[in-house]
């Protein structure tokens, strides 16, 4: 924990091995930003036509390309420092490993309590005591 979700273009992430680089700048960065455990590693990778994406601006002035990486991350409350370290350790490594500009990314975080987790077998472990 947290699930993150990647909303990617087929055409431009349709390498494995980037999209596999990409996976792991996004779980060193949320062990770092959230000092989280080693193996709390919940990833999902969508991928759709160009069509299936209308990522726009907001009217902030800048252009997006088929490099698009939309991270939807599903959490417990985090600080508003963790999320700024989030954000910007993330872009920063993304940026220099796999040069992706800083206008192609776009990060939101929806955050619930430890009562909406259910890792298996039908028990919320934060609450249990089993994690």
């Amino acid at each position: 924990m947290p699930l993150l979700r990647f909303d990617l273009n087929k055409e431009a992430w349709g390498d494995a091995n980037r999209r596999k680089k990409l996976l792991d700048i996004a779980y060193q960065v949320t062990l770092a930003a959230f000092n989280a455990p080693k193996g709390d590693r919940y990833q999902i990778v969508n991928l759709h036509q160009a069509d299936e994406m209308i990522i726009e601006d907001t009217g902030l002035g800048f252009k997006r390309t088929e490099n698009v990486i939309i991270l939807s991350i599903t959490t417990r409350p985090r600080t508003d420092n963790e999320k700024k370290i989030f954000y910007h350790d993330f872009v920063a490594l993304v940026g220099e490993q796999l040069g992706i500009s800083p206008t192609d990314i776009m990060i939101n975080m929806v955050e619930n309590t430890n009562y909406d987790w259910s890792f298996a077998n039908g028990k919320a472990q934060f609450i249990t005591g089993e994690l």
